[in-house]
């Protein structure tokens, strides 16, 4: 399984997540015996035990990239949410400084609504086929690296300067998320051929 442990367990911190083990911070860190509580695990033992994977195998999207943006994305979330209740400048947490909560309220928003159009993409490929669902297929891989670049930003935002650092994987995990928007096409090429799907239906 993928696994995040706080330094607060014990044995020795380990980050093992696919991404974040590669976290400069952590080069010293050994992940061998630490047991971990179940709360810790992110994702399943088994890539066929995550509903997650599951849709995104019938996707044909490349799964070590996309099921990656899941965990990311809600990991950049709760640092955000944690620096915000947690640090306090000019008297008040930060999450009440501003327009923070708003931001907190609109990574909330994009993060449910990419997870809801995999669902759709899915359901689709379930009840209508492959080809049905081709244009969501295109919309998941512009929205899912995008979704998880704001998110990630706004998190750095939070963190102020300490967000650039290697303190926190949320630059590294940025420069991913962007990386991902070239390495399955550019952005371009994907709304090029939701365009395409969509003006499709006024064809006479």
């Amino acid at each position: 399984g993928r696994l995040l442990v706080g330094s607060s367990l014990s044995g020795k911190t380990t980050i093992l997540n696919e991404f974040f083990k590669r976290h400069p911070a952590d080069d010293n860190l050994d992940g061998e015996a630490v047991r971990v509580p179940v709360l810790y695990v992110s994702l399943p033992e088994s890539p066929k035990d995550s509903i997650y994977y599951q849709i995104l195998g019938r996707l044909g999207v490349q799964l070590p990239s996309y099921t990656k943006f899941h965990v990311i994305r809600e990991t950049a979330l709760k640092l955000m949410c944690e620096r915000g209740t947690q640090r306090v400048a000019f008297g008040k947490p930060l999450v009440n400084l501003g327009g923070n909560r708003e931001r907190i309220a609109e990574a909330r928003i994009m993060i449910e609504q990419a997870r809801l159009l995999v669902l759709k993409a899915a359901w689709l490929i379930d009840t209508r086929g492959v080809m049905a669902a081709m244009s969501e297929i295109s919309q998941i891989k512009v929205v899912c690296p995008n979704v998880a670049q704001q998110v990630i930003d706004m998190a750095i935002q939070m963190h102020g300067g300490g967000g650039m650092s290697n303190d926190f994987p949320l630059a590294a995990a940025w420069t991913m998320a962007r990386a991902l928007r070239l390495a399955d096409g550019p952005d371009e090429v994907h709304r090029g051929l939701i365009a395409k799907f969509e003006l499709m239906k006024y064809k006479g």
